[in-house]
């Protein structure tokens, strides 16, 4: 009796125990936002910088060509001649440009000249000022006619082009050559030094020379 007593007492604390502490205990609902998958965000990407406006709307500015003032149709010998002839009778001295329109620095020259009134003015004073054309392919033409007309003008300038192009001779009234200057002396970067070109003038005008 006391065994059944005891059994039907554990029995009922064991009730007791299983209905405060269940096996399988139900877990509280979750937010079903929790179980969302997250999207998965690509790697970042640099935002291009703003364009900057294109503010040239014409086409590229080209600079002005340079005037081509060596006549190529003349006879150079003839026209020293006569450069000479006006140079006596105005007692002036001749200065020849010896070069060619294929020559940058030649048409350089011409250009810088005819800009500048004080130059303009001495050279207009002192000198009778030519363009004698020349080209050194004239001298290994196949043509012998042409190498003889190139070798007479070159010597009638005493060599003149050995020093390179533009190159000044200056003859006198008398035609005979009294000075060879080399252009190379009177540049400056991409021109021409105003106070080296006026003291070369300066210092070979007749006024200057008879001074000697």
């Amino acid at each position: 009796m006391k065994r059944i007593i005891i059994s039907l007492a554990a029995l009922c604390i064991a009730a007791a125990a299983f209905a405060q502490h269940p096996q399988n205990p139900q877990r509280p609902p979750q937010n079903p936002q929790q179980h969302q998958q997250q999207p998965q965000q690509g790697p970042k990407t640099m935002k291009a910088a703003p364009q900057q406006p294109n503010l040239q709307t014409g086409p590229k500015a080209q600079k002005p060509s340079l005037k081509k003032v060596y006549d190529e149709n003349i006879d150079p010998l003839k026209q020293i001649d006569q450069a000479v002839s006006q140079a006596k009778r105005e007692g002036k001295f001749v200065i020849c440009q010896l070069g060619g329109n294929w020559c940058p620095w030649c048409l350089k020259f011409a250009d810088f000249i005819s800009k500048d009134r004080e130059i303009s003015k001495l050279l207009k004073e002192s000198f009778v000022y030519i363009h004698v054309n020349y080209n050194p392919k004239q001298a290994l033409s196949k043509d012998r006619a042409t190498v003889e007309r190139s070798q007479k003008l070159l010597k009638r300038l005493n060599n003149a082009g050995r020093f390179g192009y533009p190159v000044f001779v200056i003859l006198n009234g008398k035609g005979k050559v009294i000075h060879i200057q080399d252009s190379s002396f009177l540049e400056e970067g991409e021109s021409y030094d105003r106070a080296k070109v006026l003291r070369f003038f300066k210092n070979w005008t007749p006024a200057a020379t008879t001074k000697l």
